[in-house]
């Protein structure tokens, strides 16, 4: 058999740009933002690492791709407009969010220090604001709330993530707050302790949405 027929075998898998995107992607799962590198993404690649600048310029443009990639869906979460309350609708696509974020190691770190436009992205913040303007919200009101409900639950995430690394059972500083409250006198955060320091993120996360939902609705016309 003539070895030209088969002038691939034993190389590694051509570099594209999809490819050094996945790669990020399990990388960042494996070890975490700060880890990754474009040297290490390099290796794990096979190629030089001026070769990933062909794709990404920078490793913010990395962390761009990455941040887009993450919301790949997102805009589907919510039901046609036409079904079910506007909040209801707002609330699946805050969820869908966040579920996006956690589904990645330092999920919410990537995506604070970027600003993707890319279809995900946009599309997640047309399906939100279209449901907001639906309901009666004026322009500027559906901005608005749209940055805060983003805000909210990047930064929620950004410290649910922070409070676990990989086997631990509940936050890292728990520990550090109840000595703190009990070496001084702070009656009131010792009465609400046992929420301060636990570890029900998804409790809380509802809570600060329906605080937030119900906040918006009181500015309905």
């Amino acid at each position: 058999m003539n070895s030209s027929s088969s002038p691939n075998r034993g190389r590694p898998a051509r570099l594209n740009q999809e490819r050094t995107l996945q790669t990020a992607l399990d990388l960042l799962n494996e070890s975490g933002l700060d880890a990754l590198t474009m040297r290490r993404l390099a290796d794990a690649l096979g190629v030089q690492a001026g070769a990933l600048y062909r794709y990404f310029a920078t490793k913010h443009d990395l962390l761009t791709a990455m941040a887009e990639r993450m919301l790949d869906g997102v805009a589907d979460a919510a039901g046609p407009t036409t079904d079910s309350d506007w909040s209801e609708k707002a609330a699946d696509l805050i969820r869908a969010l966040r579920t996006a974020l956690l589904a990645h190691r330092d999920g919410a770190r990537v995506f604070a220090g970027t600003h993707p436009t890319g279809p995900n992205t946009l599309g997640f913040s047309e399906r939100l604001i279209g449901v907001l303007r639906e309901a009666g919200f004026s322009d500027s009101e559906a901005a608005r709330a749209l940055y805060t409900v983003a805000n909210f639950t990047v930064g929620h995430t950004l410290e649910e993530q922070a409070a676990h690394y990989p086997g631990d059972e509940e936050p890292t500083d728990a520990g550090a707050l109840h000595e703190a409250v009990a070496a001084g006198a702070y009656p009131h955060l010792a009465a609400t302790l046992p929420v301060l320091a636990g570890t029900d993120f998804t409790t809380n996360f509802e809570f600060g949405l329906r605080l937030l939902l119900d906040g918006l609705r009181a500015l309905q016309h």
